[in-house]
């Protein structure tokens, strides 16, 4: 073992790189000669999800008629899921069995209102059940009002682009508050509404894919089985507008929760990534004023709390968003494998929002489990740093508790703790979810 001066000499000069060039700690050295740290007592330790991305059969979705319509972007429908809709209290019960305390899920709007101001009984009752297995299991239930994905009808009819979006979307917020919002324990209006921004608001290695042909004859398709001849969705659409379109949703949502549920905290989960400048930070501070800045303000101004969600770094030269470096180690998916990316997007976070932070989101896509367990630790290590700085972090959800369907991609990444078999829909729990039970049973790493 290197002796514990030599390794806090190094941290000390890390933490003077970070300071000068405003980036994350670039190694975990820093961590090395650390003893056990204790978490808060009342320390959320969990898993997420997403409806659409695990339920399976969400046919009145905006995403189910994208996926279905020809030509789609889509590489595969997403079909039966990991037929959670059914499975619930199955993997609710396997992820409490692990340690964790806390399930993130989301209501599908579509399922609780199929057409417009049609409310489904069964699908309120549903998620009735499911938010009665959390309590039974000793489960924390966070719950996302909205995970990108919309009812058809509301998608076309202009979605978050056209007129009055925001009031239908507090009507539906305010229908399944009064049902169901005194079984939650936290509640987000959305999921990551800045995901466009955070993608394609500066020139980088994915900003040539909006407004390419295969996606517009796909919307177009949509529109025409929509029967309205116009479809806007998700991040397929005019970015500028939708986004106003869901901050005024946050705004008016966030008031019809709180009116039904005046106790329930209530925020909203934000994509961030761990933005790093290459030389002049000006197109780096442009992608920060456009992706997050005006969701900072919006939580200031109604929110209880913020998610944030993070998977890796960014490098932003003056001409835009770069591609990972050369012989950079890279993920299953290809993105790069930057641990204590989460701990910086906390703390660039802290410093703009004066509210309690969860860790909604974070995870990696890996075919080798291993890798996974390396992630979790150094990137707990670096929330174990920000909460001895001070920063008030309650909560750890990890994305995600199931191997599921990852949009666009379909079902070839695997972000999971559980691994799914969807011939036989069997689950089998892999060592990095044991792992994280076990740190979150010790509430220590």
């Amino acid at each position: 073992m290197e002796d514990k001066k030599i390794i806090a000499s190094r941290r000390s000069t890390l933490k003077a790189v970070a300071a000068l060039t405003g980036t994350a700690l670039l190694s975990p050295l820093s961590f090395a000669a650390d003893k056990a740290y204790r978490f808060p007592k009342g320390f959320l330790w969990g898993a997420a999800t997403a409806g659409h991305q695990v339920e399976g059969d969400n046919v009145h979705s905006d995403a189910w008629l994208l996926e279905n319509v020809k030509p789609s972007i889509f590489v595969e429908p997403s079909g039966a899921g990991v037929d959670h809709y059914r499975l619930f209290d199955q993997d609710i019960a396997m992820l409490a069995s692990l340690g964790l305390n806390s399930f993130r899920f989301s209501i599908e709007w579509a399922r609780v209102e199929p057409e417009e101001g049609m409310f489904s009984v069964a699908a309120i009752e549903h998620y009735r059940d499911v938010l009665a297995s959390c309590h039974k299991h000793k489960v924390k239930a966070v719950v996302s009002f909205n995970h990108f994905i919309t009812p058809y009808w509301f998608a076309g009819r202009g979605g978050w682009e056209a007129e009055g979006a925001a009031q239908l979307f507090a009507r539906y917020c305010t229908k399944v508050a009064t049902e169901l919002g005194d079984k939650m324990d936290l509640a987000t209006t959305f999921n990551e509404p800045n995901l466009a921004q955070l993608l394609f608001g500066i020139p980088g290695p994915l900003s040539g894919l909006t407004g390419i042909p295969p996606e517009k004859a796909m919307l177009k398709a949509a529109g025409e089985r929509a029967g309205t001849g116009k479809f806007s969705s998700w991040i397929f659409g005019d970015f500028a507008k939708i986004q106003t379109g869901m901050l005024e949703g946050h705004r008016l949502g966030y008031q019809a929760i709180k009116a039904a549920c005046p106790k329930l905290p209530v925020g909203v989960s934000l994509a961030i990534a761990d933005d790093q400048a290459v030389g002049d930070a000006t197109m780096r501070d442009r992608k920060r004023a456009i992706a997050y800045e005006p969701w900072f303000k919006a939580v200031s101004e109604h929110g209880d709390f913020i998610g944030v969600q993070t998977y890796t770094r960014s490098l932003i030269s003056s001409e835009g968003e770069l591609p990972p470096p050369a012989g950079a180690r890279l993920t299953s998916n290809h993105m790069e494998f930057w641990p204590e990316a989460l701990g910086a997007t906390i703390r660039y976070t802290a410093q703009h929002v004066k509210v309690p932070i969860y860790v909604t989101e974070n995870g990696i896509s890996a075919d080798d489990d291993k890798q996974r367990e390396e992630y979790i630790q150094r990137a707990l290590k670096s929330t174990a740093d920000c909460l001895r700085d001070g920063i008030d972090v309650r909560g750890y959800l990890h994305w995600s508790l199931l191997d599921n369907f990852e949009w666009i991609f379909g079902y070839k990444p695997r972000f999971g703790l559980i691994a799914v078999d969807r011939s036989t829909m069997r689950r089998t729990i892999k060592p990095s979810a044991r792992l994280l039970g076990g740190i979150a049973r010790k509430n220590s790493i």
